[in-house]
């Protein structure tokens, strides 16, 4: 069984100079143009230094469209023979993408959306025993809250009659007009990762009860994960305003992205237990109390969605900045200026998946109501990066 929420939760700086951002899909950013940023590593839950690290400036090539006339897409899954499982935020349905072709076939609503502002259908994950159960895992804002479903998808039933019926594991987080949160992820160690927001409400972001403004861990059953850094609570971190990228390295360290408010924007190596500062704390700050970020960005040139780690880089979607960041790594910390690609090209970019090759698969998002739908719109285009 599901739960409702968590019990009580207890309690060397680099400079780097890169253009800022802020929220545009995570909610409300009033900063403008772009200036120096400082950032500042964290430790994550395996501190240190790789053993290669990738080079200062990388490469973006756009190798196809691969898909076009999707709405609202929010999350992206990839099936075992690399087809997309694709979700829609505001009609609350998932799709099937042919990788090769680009031909979609809608699976079916998910029963139980309700979609408003930010809220939706959001992230989509694959049980980790994917090719016996067959189980997809979605991320939903429904009347009251927020809440993690799976279904059961078999392709062998008739087109439309394919996508279970959802089975709610965990419910209880708090829903918005904004700040949903809403990325879902599978670790390394088999455990279910979300990516929450404080849903407009900061108080919530260090209230350790509240599941709002969290990044939690649970069992793929909905329990809290063994080992987690509070007893008896899903509760990972704290401290956050509104996550939506969760990405590994090849080392097992967890990386998250945050969208910041007038500020700055984030990317935050993972430390179990950590404070990340909101609403406190917005970017790096001199309080020992908070984990820094090991980038940041001034507002209009981020708001950070999803993220993906390719050959020791993070690539980062930007909504309102409107440009795909490559953020190289030396362990936790970043190892040079971020880079940007794609600038205003596509529009608004929300989620970035690994696609094995040195390529990633990358989603625009001009249909979610802050952008400027151009005609295909929107897409999915295969980039190979560097």
């Amino acid at each position: 069984m599901g739960r409702r929420g968590g019990s009580a939760v207890l309690s060397a700086t680099v400079l780097l100079l890169v253009a800022g951002c802020s929220s545009g899909g995570g909610g409300a950013s009033t900063g403008e143009g772009a200036s120096a940023s400082a950032t500042s590593a964290a430790p994550s839950t395996a501190a240190g230094t790789s053993a290669s690290v990738p080079p200062a400036k990388g490469s973006v090539t756009v190798l196809r469209t691969l898909t076009t006339g999707l709405k609202t897409p929010w999350g992206v899954a990839v099936l075992p023979g690399g087809d997309l499982l694709v979700a829609s935020r505001d009609d609350g349905t998932i799709t099937r993408v042919d990788a090769t072709t680009g031909k979609k076939a809608e699976l079916g609503s998910v029963s139980g959306v309700s979609a408003a502002g930010e809220g939706g259908l959001l992230g989509l994950a694959l049980s980790p025993d994917y090719a016996s159960d067959h189980m997809v895992y979605a991320y939903f804002t429904s009347a009251s809250d927020n809440r993690i479903v799976r279904m059961r998808y078999d392709e062998k039933k008739p087109a439309g009659e394919r996508l279970g019926a959802p089975d709610t594991i965990f419910k209880g987080i708090p829903k918005g007009y904004i700040h949903n949160g809403g990325r879902i992820a599978f670790g390394p160690d088999g455990m279910l990762y979300a990516g929450t927001g404080e849903s407009g409400q900061r108080g919530l972001a260090q209230d350790k009860k509240s599941l709002g403004g969290k990044i939690l861990r649970m069992t793929p059953e909905g329990e809290p994960a063994p080992g987690n850094p509070f007893h008896d609570s899903p509760v990972y971190t704290y401290g956050h305003r509104n996550v939506q990228g969760l990405a590994w390295d090849d080392k097992q360290r967890l990386f998250a992205s945050e969208f910041g408010q007038d500020t700055w924007d984030e990317l935050n190596a993972i430390k179990p237990g950590g404070n990340y500062g909101w609403p406190d704390a917005e970017g790096l700050s001199k309080d020992p109390a908070y984990q820094n970020p090991i980038a940041e960005w001034h507002t209009d040139d981020a708001s950070p969605s999803g993220i993906a780690y390719v050959d020791g880089v993070i690539w980062m979607a930007a909504l309102k900045g409107q440009r795909l960041w490559r953020i190289p790594l030396d362990g936790t910390k970043a190892s040079a200026a971020p880079q940007a690609f794609l600038t205003g090209k596509y529009g608004r970019l929300r989620t970035v998946v690994a696609a094995g090759d040195g390529k990633v698969w990358l989603t625009t998002s001009n249909t979610d109501g802050r952008g400027d739908p151009k005609p295909g719109d929107d897409r999915i285009l295969e980039l190979k990066v560097s």
